[in-house]
């Protein structure tokens, strides 16, 4: 017969994450998702005892999370634009820069029908169905070239009840010769010997890296752009913090006009865009 393991309590549970080096407030979130608690009910529960499936499953959280793994990917999602998505390591998690983009999208999207966007390299679906929730009468394509990144974003649209057009492949193929109003793309745009990529190890590669200076892709979405965009159409970018003169760049040479760059959260330069 197996010696049972020693009883735990809330508090004794969290100090345990604290001392593998888990910050303090992810180690709540994980111990509350356990035990399908709200974070205040812990603090007024800490002496009580946790059962040692809760127990167990809580440690091996933050095991993993003490080695690096996102806490999204823990927990299998992630909020976004006040919208909750499914993750998982086959997407990128989506980072509250990227909500610059779609705060800018949203000022060029009329609130009349008929607008059409499309959102290359769309991941768990974030941009897109951030935009399709909040301007409901636009029609929102969105593509991406990973089956397995293109199933999350279809299971979040079904979950969100949000009419996105999901399609597969890489950037404009799936749309052939179809014309929009309104492109945006968070793109990969680090370069493939980055010191970066170490601290992002658990996110899929191929969404990340583009090429020696990391401008890859965007050098193809804005040589393309041009063919898919109405006459006055749009296309906004996503971009590294020192990429915007070079984005803004290859913009001018693509013969876009009206270029500017939008700044993030955290103050760097995070989205260029133009008009054709």
């Amino acid at each position: 017969m197996s010696e049972l393991l020693p009883t735990i309590t809330v508090a004794g549970a969290l100090q345990q994450a604290r001392q593998l080096g888990v910050d303090r407030l992810d180690a709540q979130i994980l111990l509350s998702t356990v035990l399908q608690r709200p974070r205040s009910w812990l603090l007024a529960h800490d002496q009580d005892a946790l059962p040692h499936d809760h127990a167990n499953q809580f440690m091996a959280w933050t095991q993993r999370r003490a080695q690096g793994e996102p806490l999204a990917y823990l927990l299998g999602d992630k909020e976004f634009y006040g919208l909750t998505l499914r993750v998982s390591p086959d997407v990128l998690i989506p980072r509250p820069d990227t909500e610059t983009l779609v705060e800018w999208a949203l000022a060029l999207i009329p609130a009349k029908p008929g607008f059409k966007v499309l959102d290359l390299g769309t991941g768990s679906g974030a941009i897109a169905l951030a935009l399709q929730h909040q301007r409901p009468h636009a029609q929102i394509t969105a593509v991406d070239a990973s089956p397995a990144a293109l199933a999350i974003a279809q299971a979040n649209a079904r979950q969100l009840a949000l009419p996105v057009e999901n399609l597969q492949g890489s950037w404009f193929e799936p749309v052939a010769t179809r014309q929009f109003d309104l492109i945006v793309s968070n793109p990969p745009y680090i370069a493939e010997d980055d010191e970066h990529l170490q601290a992002l190890g658990f996110e899929p590669k191929q969404a990340l890296t583009s090429g020696l200076d990391g401008l890859d892709d965007l050098r193809l979405i804005i040589s393309k752009a041009p063919l898919h965009l109405k006459a006055g159409g749009w296309l906004l970018l996503e971009h590294g913090h020192d990429q915007a003169a070079a984005v803004s760049g290859l913009l001018q040479a693509h013969g876009f006009s009206q270029i500017n760059t939008r700044i993030d959260l955290g103050g760097n330069p995070r989205c260029t865009g133009g008009k054709t």
